[in-house]
């Protein structure tokens, strides 16, 4: 009973600490590396909330470490921000390799929603000037929010994630 009152604790501040990056991204188009760290972490302290995680903490940290090696090659080329890149790897280090599939399809769909929300503000500001002080904050000059989506993604995670702590050590232990 404390082990899951602690995890639920956990998972809700994980995503309070989301709800903060993406409030943050969409006013300043900045992911805080304290914000980001601290979500991060909070991964381990689910972990280590977890009984028999071992197997999944290895295999969760590997996801996340491919997925700020990816994120870092388009941060190289301009696609994605650092602080995106650093917010992905976090996400996906909660997803690990059992939801990775399904956090990145939610990540892609709402940063097209997010893209397409952008893109329509643009054209009505360009058309409705007493709109542009009312939807500065989503300008397209400003670039899209993409932190918005990849907390979207992490909300899911972090929900999923503990499932899969404890599911990935009983399916490696059926196959050896």
């Amino acid at each position: 009973m404390a082990h899951t009152i602690t995890m639920d604790w956990v998972r809700l501040t994980a995503c309070c600490v989301l709800a903060m990056l993406a409030w943050s991204d969409l006013r300043a188009r900045r992911l805080p590396n304290l914000g980001v760290a601290a979500f991060a972490a909070l991964y381990f302290v689910a972990a280590a909330c977890s009984r028999d995680a071992d197997p999944a903490l290895v295999a969760h940290t590997l996801t996340g470490v491919v997925a700020l090696f990816a994120a870092a090659v388009l941060f190289r080329f301009g696609l994605v921000g650092g602080g995106d890149a650093k917010l992905a790897a976090a996400v996906f280090l909660w997803a690990g390799p059992s939801y990775a599939a399904s956090v990145f399809f939610i990540i892609s769909v709402s940063g097209l929603m997010l893209g397409l929300t952008v893109f329509a503000v643009g054209r009505v500001a360009v058309h409705h000037t007493w709109a542009r002080p009312r939807l500065d904050w989503l300008a397209p000059v400003r670039g899209v929010p993409y932190g918005i989506a990849l907390a979207t993604g992490g909300l899911v995670a972090v929900w999923l994630a503990p499932a899969s702590m404890h599911a990935l050590p009983h399916a490696l232990a059926r196959l050896s």
